[in-house]
């Protein structure tokens, strides 16, 4: 689509609180716990700052495509795929009965993301010059994420963000890994170490396709980002102790890998690939009763731990959620699960990304939901050559897979951060980034 020549105030406007809430995004766990703790009244609305900004950018999106005469963006069929997403979402709402508070704060864990997609798209549309923006933006806060993350590993004391208002009752100022205080699980500014992994994990992949498709200028400040980046995120993930977003990012940068060195690498790829995980099983086969393998690998601790052990958890969440798949074709209603949930006391978890969405929205919203993330994944695969495209492509199968064993997309600064980076990756032509 052609640019406009000019960009209005009210185009900048948009471009400016979708900028906000991308750079924001990383530091809402911390803010709103810590401003939630100063004013517990305003809690709820505190923490939805991003959703109140996208529901103004929308408004502002379609004055936009009114006064560019582009109402052709919305023909779009993934637009429209998100569109019947959100009808469904709405007219679900009169069959089910959620308290209020509950199917409010459903909505907004289930749409967020793709709304912002949704506008991210639109605004690339308008202003494709915009995407370097979005870019560095994107950098930058990958900077902070990580460079916290390794203070916290190294400098920091591990009960740091205590001083923030961190606590059981709000967000656990760390975790550890089956109760064991050997290996400490950090958050840095996320709302837990799964999150935390799983973007250090994007952060890495986009960074192996950078590297791979030559993008990294030889130049002290771009070399000086690059091995930061790659240290903070090799540090995250490992201090995450996440076994899923680590099997996630190994698999997405084997992706990158193969994809854009394929013509010199295929030959020996696949047997290297074997040997690895030849030697890999075998050697945490011969090593399960050490205390690494027991506690990191199996999450099991030898001399004691949790009671409920997360093994055990996730196969119980995973059958329960299949059980009440198959009763429930429509779906327990908007709200029924996770954290919406938790606020009117019921608590319903369900450790699956596509049970999680089908028990809110029954098999017809899972059914639009994956055609709108394979729809993605397929347009993100078709532009590869692209470094960015490449990037977020390979790291969207990495969440999938990470999506059968947590629902991450929930978590609002990995969902919002993929996705927004899915909708810049759609428009790789632009001559004003290099």
């Amino acid at each position: 689509m052609e640019q406009s020549q000019t960009i209005s105030t009210v185009g900048k406007i948009y471009i400016g609180i979708l900028l906000v809430i991308f750079a924001g995004i990383i530091f809402h766990a911390p803010l709103s716990v810590a401003l939630g703790t100063l004013w517990p009244n305003f809690n709820l609305l505190i923490k939805s700052w991003k959703e109140i900004l996208m529901l103004i950018a929308g408004l502002m999106s379609l004055y936009l495509m009114n006064k560019n005469h582009q109402f052709k963006i919305l023909r779009n069929l993934i637009i429209i795929a998100i569109a019947a997403y959100a009808i469904l979402h709405l007219s679900l709402l009169g069959f089910m009965s959620q308290s209020f508070v509950a199917a409010i704060a459903g909505l907004a864990i289930d749409l967020r993301y793709v709304l912002f997609f949704a506008l991210v798209y639109i605004a690339m549309c308008l202003y494709p010059n915009k995407r370097k923006m979005f870019i560095q933006v994107g950098i930058a806060g990958a900077l902070i994420v990580l460079i916290f993350a390794i203070l916290q590993v190294f400098i920091l004391p591990k009960d740091i963000l205590k001083y923030l208002g961190y606590s059981i009752n709000t967000i656990n100022p760390y975790l550890t890994v089956d109760k064991n205080n050997a290996f400490i699980r950090i958050n840095s500014t996320f709302r837990g170490p799964n999150p935390l992994g799983a973007y250090a994990g994007l952060v890495l992949t986009l960074l192996t396709a950078a590297i791979f498709k030559h993008k990294i200028k030889k130049e002290r400040w771009p070399l000086t980002i690059a091995v930061v980046l790659s240290a903070g995120g090799v540090v995250a993930l490992w201090a995450s102790y996440s076994r899923s977003a680590l099997l996630a990012t190994v698999i997405a940068i084997s992706i990158v890998i193969a994809l854009a060195a394929y013509k010199k690498l295929f030959p020996k790829l696949w047997i290297t690939i074997g040997v690895i995980v030849v030697i890999t099983a075998g050697g945490i086969y011969l090593t399960r009763d050490t205390s690494f393998v027991s506690n990191v690998i199996l999450h099991v601790n030898p001399t004691g731990g949790s009671l409920n052990k997360s093994n055990e958890g996730h196969i119980n969440s995973l059958s329960d959620g299949v059980n009440q798949l198959i009763k429930q074709p429509m779906g327990a209603g908007i709200g029924s699960t996770g954290s919406a949930s938790m606020l009117v006391g019921k608590g319903e978890i369900i450790e699956n990304q596509y049970l999680f969405i089908a028990h809110e929205v029954g098999w017809l919203g899972l059914a639009l939901f994956l055609f709108i993330f394979v729809s993605v994944l397929v347009r993100l695969w078709k532009l590869r050559d692209d470094w960015l495209a490449l990037g977020v492509f390979a790291s969207g199968i990495g969440l999938a897979l990470i999506c059968l064993v947590l629902p991450i997309l929930t978590d609002d600064m990995v969902s919002i951060i993929w996705w927004g980076l899915a909708a810049i990756a759609l428009f790789p032509n632009n001559k004003d980034y290099n």
